[in-house]
């Protein structure tokens, strides 16, 4: 038993079974014992490697399209970049280097990351020695300066917890993280029926909530559309809604018992990009999308970059274009190496008067 589980067993001994949402919090963020707080969670010799780091073509893209939509916002000066959990640095890195042919929109920037893991924040530190804008780090979005703001979150919300609700013959009961009988940690059911949540549904089926994720993107919302800006949401997910689960722990790169060695473990969940436009959209943002990732990437112009970037490269440099390619933007079916084109989708919120993003232009929710 690690020490994070000791806790936790400890906890729910004195105060009874938690919700799912309570235990993601505390895998994931524990300030010691958490996952980001220990883990180096990318990369090969990690447990998931993210679009980043695939191919510099994604962040590239990423800042030529922050470039269009601050041109867009009329060129505010100072305008807040800010990335929503940066990881090793490399999406920032790639959009700061693309950004050098707007010498005027790199002297604009104000450049933020929200970060709370100390591991992390030492390698993004890193990875942005080189570039030309002074960074600044915070723990939570709310730290944030006020100021018209363009805020780029990969693979940020999928991380975020959920909770689980279980239909019963009285109505949708809350799935609690409890003890068996040896103690071990184990998924149970609240004996109470939650008031309030009334949609039908099969015995036994599951409602994925991401309360969490809705709750930030409208404090984000409200502020884009108060002070002006955009925010860019790229991650798995879907936009129709579904009746299950997609709650997964990712280990080396394979999957895990999320019960077992909290902390140890990457937990994430699929996003519910409908209810996070929903959220933007209550707190008077306008949201566009969400696209497909492969079909969003394309209308940026990602093969005519791999393009340029094949007519420089040697045999094998070709090879791993090619690759990237299929994997980021990719048109082939389920299992070609194509799947994250279509399983990720990109969703943009913007301030209310601010035209369609690029990629967006007819996407609107």
């Amino acid at each position: 038993m690690n020490p994070l589980e000791s806790l936790i067993r400890e906890m729910i001994a004195e105060n009874g079974p938690m919700s799912l949402e309570t235990y993601m919090s505390l895998a994931l963020a524990h300030p010691m014992h958490g996952y980001y707080a220990s883990k180096m969670p990318l990369g090969e010799n990690g447990d998931f490697i993210t679009a980043p780091e695939i191919s510099q073509m994604f962040g590239e893209l990423i800042g030529l399209w922050c470039i269009a939509v601050w041109r867009a916002m009329d060129e505010p000066r100072p305008l807040l970049l800010v990335e929503l959990g940066p990881g090793r640095g490399s999406l920032m890195a790639d959009v700061l280097r693309a950004a050098c042919v707007a010498p005027d929109f790199l002297g604009a920037i104000d450049l933020n990351l929200i970060e709370k893991s100390e591991l992390l924040q030492r390698n993004q530190r890193v990875a942005l020695k080189n570039s030309q804008v002074a960074a600044r780090w915070h723990k939570t979005a709310e730290e944030l300066p006020s100021g018209p703001a363009i805020i780029v979150a990969n693979e940020f919300f999928d991380c975020l917890p959920v909770r689980h609700f279980v239909r019963g013959p009285d109505g949708w009961h809350e799935r609690l993280v409890g003890l068996d009988g040896e103690g071990r940690l184990c998924f149970g059911l609240a004996a109470d029926a939650e008031p309030g949540l009334a949609a039908p549904g099969e015995p036994g089926q599951v409602i994925e909530a991401g309360h969490a994720g809705a709750r930030l993107m409208a404090r984000l919302a409200a502020r884009i559309a108060g002070q002006g800006g955009a925010l860019l949401v790229v991650d798995y997910g879907y936009d129709t809604p579904l009746h299950g689960e997609t709650l997964q722990a990712v280990k080396r790169h394979r999957f895990a018992d999320p019960l077992r060695d909290p902390g140890e473990a990457d937990l994430t969940a699929h996003v519910d990009f409908r209810g996070l436009a929903r959220a933007a959209r209550a707190a008077g943002a306008r949201v566009h999308g969400p696209v497909p990732q492969g079909e969003w990437l394309a209308r940026l112009g990602i093969h005519e970059r791999a393009a340029a970037l094949r007519r420089h490269a040697g045999g094998r440099q070709r090879a791993a274009i090619d690759s990237a390619l299929l994997r980021l933007a990719g048109t082939g079916p389920v299992d070609s190496g194509a799947d994250m084109a279509r399983l990720f989708k990109v969703l943009a919120v913007t301030a209310p008067g601010l035209a369609a993003p690029p990629g967006f232009e007819t996407a609107l929710a």
